[in-house]
């Protein structure tokens, strides 16, 4: 008699499970507001019931590669649509955004993840891949790019752009230093040596780190922002995941990579002393004021954006990124173009961008969204 009650109140409590996941799906709908069950508008295009993500024709697998910044969005996204548009496979292979732009201009992905947007022989190499057009700069994802520490006895840490350039060019050597001193007044800083860890592999996440510092501090950084770490010493790992992991562990440490890593691992964070009233946080609001300032620059249909390093507005975290989905303005290969314009339609709605929050990153602005939205329709 026990072991059926407890089997009937396992089947209740699987049954209750599966009525919620279907009304959390329902409820996080996107642009497509319309309920019931999957059906198939005038335009032949068909909608989820689960969540009203518009798969229209979306079908097979989709490979795609590039940024590892972007990666704990993208596991959602993929997760997320994957269960609205079934019988579609979407693999994101997270390694750095150099092999993400190889992959693409090789033709082996459907799309890119870079965080900074591509060079002019880039996309020189894409028309090879985009047989009637090129590679494109799509921005997707923003967010502060946070820089973790981990130093015993010390929560709260102060630094601004000349200290930081100082201690990832080895400079500065000591966390007890007259300079991270002078910034952190009452803090009990450690006669401890610095281990400063950067990214191995080509990074846009390094590059845009590197701007900042170009920008702010071009008498303490005097290298060119490319995404091979430039200074010497310090400490190599691999992938953001994987500099998270090591400043996670070592005392004395200090290194640079997305929120999200560092939300999700209780790495604790530095605030940047940007000259204004007060040091700014690292949050995805703090990053979304910065970014909100972003201006396009590219021409055509390319959505490459100019971001201010250098910005002193009140409560603006400055060292931010977008990380750009890169895709053929036309040319892109019939077999997989329904899906890459259905996935990053998705990505690219209100509920898509909802996500960004929730997992520590920044929307794109409304207005620069728009415009992604109408060039991803506008894919060939």
């Amino acid at each position: 008699m026990k072991l059926q009650r407890k089997n009937r109140l396992r089947a209740t409590a699987l049954g209750a499970l599966a009525v919620s996941s279907a009304l959390v799906l329902t409820a996080c709908g996107s642009d497509n507001n319309s309920g019931g069950s999957s059906s198939t508008g005038g335009s032949g295009e068909k909608t989820s019931a689960a969540s009203n993500i518009k798969c229209d024709g979306a079908k097979g697998q989709l490979l795609a590669s590039g940024s590892s910044a972007q990666k704990n969005a993208m596991d959602l996204w993929v997760k997320d649509y994957m269960a609205g548009c079934k019988g579609v496979e979407v693999n994101y292979k997270s390694s750095s955004s150099g092999e993400g732009i190889i992959a693409f201009n090789q033709g082996t992905v459907g799309f890119a993840g870079s965080d900074s947007a591509l060079k002019p022989e880039e996309v020189a190499d894409s028309k090879k891949v985009c047989k009637t057009g090129q590679g494109i700069n799509l921005p997707m994802v923003g967010g502060p790019i946070a820089i973790g520490f981990h130093l015993e006895g010390v929560d709260s840490l102060t630094l601004d752009a000349p200290t930081l350039a100082k201690i990832f060019d080895s400079k500065i050597k000591k966390w007890n230093d007259p300079a991270i001193a002078k910034l952190n007044k009452g803090a009990k800083l450690p006669d401890k040596a610095i281990q400063a860890f950067h990214r191995s592999e080509d990074s846009g996440t390094t590059q845009n780190l590197g701007k900042y510092l170009a920008a702010t501090a071009p008498n303490d950084w005097k290298y060119e922002p490319e995404k091979k770490w430039p200074a010497p010493g310090g400490q190599a790992a691999s992938q953001s995941s994987g500099v998270a992991a090591q400043v996670k562990q070592v005392d004395g440490s200090i290194g640079y990579f997305e929120l999200s890593y560092a939300s999700s691992q209780s790495i604790s964070t530095v605030d940047i002393n940007t000259g204004g009233s007060a040091p700014v946080k690292a949050t995805s609001e703090n990053a979304s004021k910065a970014i909100a300032a972003a201006k396009i620059k590219g021409t055509g249909k390319d959505l490459a954006l100019d971001l201010d390093y250098t910005t002193k507005a009140e409560g603006a975290y400055p060292i931010v990124l977008v990380t750009y989905e890169v895709a053929c303005d036309s040319g892109n290969k019939p077999e997989t173009l329904p899906t890459v314009k259905s996935f990053l339609n998705y990505t690219a709605s209100d509920q898509g961008q909802k996500l960004l929050t929730d997992a520590g990153y920044a929307p794109i602005p409304t207005e620069i969204n728009a415009k992604v939205r109408e060039t991803i329709a506008s894919l060939s």
